[in-house]
């Protein structure tokens, strides 16, 4: 006999009625606990489930539980017959068993973005410019929140980075919300309606979450879906200029483009030098307006300035001024393993971008250095690395490679670029990068760069991509430094 839910139609905003929905909330993690504690405050009668059992999660449940919530922790995890919908974290794939017995029963599935976005101030809430993108969409997001706040708005960088959405939107102070969107967290979404969006790029990514690359790119593509101003999509990239054409939009929202060359009417882009806006000033069809200078940019390497231009487009989507672009990306700060230089020694540049966990950014990285001695290896997630060594091959001085699934890279350098030196460093403890440092100064020469990107995720090795490249710095500070 099927359970009678609560109809969820009303649930549009912080002022809501929630007091008579009972709601199940997968996982006690950052995005987790937000949801369960707002729907708490909110009168709301929560379930929370969780597999885990570890002293921060029972830390959290403690809080939880104290708060008024149920909580199952260690226990297969299902949300009950009687939930009027489910809240999931965007690790959760839309297959999994979890997920598919909820919706077989008629259960209603939430992620982060489809709560917190209904859980917003009725009046004048603060408006979403959704970041996207396989690569570099933490960098666009911290600089268009860096933008905002030089143009005197109230802003903050929420969703897959910095604050908890849910959290964010709860902050009724806020005038805007740079998001960033993964699209794991797509599946989920039905009523979000972004100020503006960007898709940056797309390639092969979390084909271990989703079945097909088609699959992951209509995921990825939902970002505009529902846009209100502006859809902003990489003139360099046409995979992003048709999900734009194909995304259903609000009346009157505009397609801008964002090019490293000159851009044509409609779009930002560079003209010698000089990052300008020729989409957002009355004038476009005749002239640019200057927002920004190559100089202005933290890293002036491609990767960067196509992110600086990205978050350009969002920022002047809402008004902000061109000097409060130019001052934003002044002020802004790279998070770190994102192509940040660690060293030099003996003339040779070390540059962590342990945050390169896939093919594509791994290409992206090294298109900006020659010659490189490439550090690479990992776990490969089902990639194909033939496009990428096939590419890049010219630029290699020598690579090294760890991990689990080196040999798969390995291959391709054979087929594609059987010139180049390749060192495999079969060891497998976390202290495998003092080996990897040494091996990259016998092998690199006088204003070479020695590159970690390593194209793959670290967790075969080490507890993430950050603390991979963590040891990758620590091991190249301890060889001694020249500047």
């Amino acid at each position: 006999m099927s359970t009678q839910r609560v109809d969820l139609s009303h649930l549009v905003s912080a002022e809501s009625d929630w007091s008579h929905v009972r709601a199940c909330v997968a996982g006690v993690g950052v995005a987790g606990f937000a949801a369960a504690d707002a729907l708490l405050d909110k009168g709301a009668d929560v379930v929370v489930i969780d597999t885990g059992e570890s002293e921060r999660v029972r830390e959290r449940a403690e809080i939880l539980e104290i708060l008024g919530a149920e909580v199952h922790l260690g226990t297969t995890m299902s949300a009950p017959d009687d939930a009027d919908f489910f809240v999931v974290s965007p690790g959760i794939p839309p297959r999994a068993e979890i997920i598919q017995s909820a919706r077989s029963r008629g259960i209603p599935v939430w992620g982060e973005l489809e709560l917190a976005w209904r859980m917003r101030q009725e009046i004048n809430p603060a408006p979403w410019l959704c970041v996207t993108g396989t690569n570099g969409k933490t960098t666009a997001t911290l600089m268009l929140a860096a933008m905002l706040e030089a143009d005197g708005i109230r802003a903050v960088a929420a969703g897959n980075v910095g604050l908890s959405l849910i959290d964010a939107v709860r902050d009724t102070s806020l005038q805007a919300i740079a998001v960033e969107v993964s699209a794991t967290q797509m599946p989920f979404v039905t009523s979000m309606s972004p100020y503006a969006a960007v898709c940056i790029n797309l390639a092969p990514d979390h084909l271990d979450f989703f079945d097909t690359m088609d699959e992951y790119r209509a995921n990825k593509a939902l970002v505009y879906r529902h846009s209100q101003i502006a859809c902003v999509y990489n003139a360099d990239e046409i995979e992003t200029e048709a999900m734009v054409r194909d995304a259903d939009v609000v009346e009157g929202c505009r397609a801008v483009g964002f090019t490293l060359g000159v851009p044509a009417v409609g779009m930002l882009g560079v003209v010698d030098g000089v990052l300008v806006d020729r989409a957002f000033i009355e004038e476009r069809h005749s002239s640019a307006q200057e927002i920004a200078t190559l100089a202005d940019v933290p890293i002036a390497v491609p990767p960067y300035i196509a992110n600086s231009l990205a978050a350009a487009a969002l920022a002047r989507s809402l008004g902000v001024s061109a000097a409060a672009v130019r001052d934003g990306l002044r002020a802004f700060t790279p998070a770190p393993h994102r192509i940040a230089k660690i060293a030099q020694i003996a003339d040779v540049t070390f540059v962590d971008d342990s945050k390169a966990t896939n093919a594509h950014a791994a290409a992206t990285s090294l298109r900006a250095y020659s010659p490189v001695v490439w550090i690479a290896g990992g776990m490969a997630k089902g990639q194909d690395f033939a496009d990428l060594v096939r590419e890049v091959a010219p630029r290699l001085r020598a690579v090294i490679l760890i991990g689990a699934d080196r040999a798969q890279i390995a291959e391709a350098l054979a087929r594609h670029a059987p010139n180049v030196p390749v060192v495999t460093i079969n060891r497998t403890d976390t202290n495998v990068m003092d080996e990897v440092v040494d091996q990259a100064l016998q092998l690199a020469h006088a204003g070479d760069t020695v590159l970690l990107a390593p194209g793959c995720a670290s967790w075969d090795m080490f507890r993430d991509y950050s603390d991979r490249g963590d040891r990758f710095a620590r091991a190249v500070l301890s060889h001694g430094v020249n500047t």
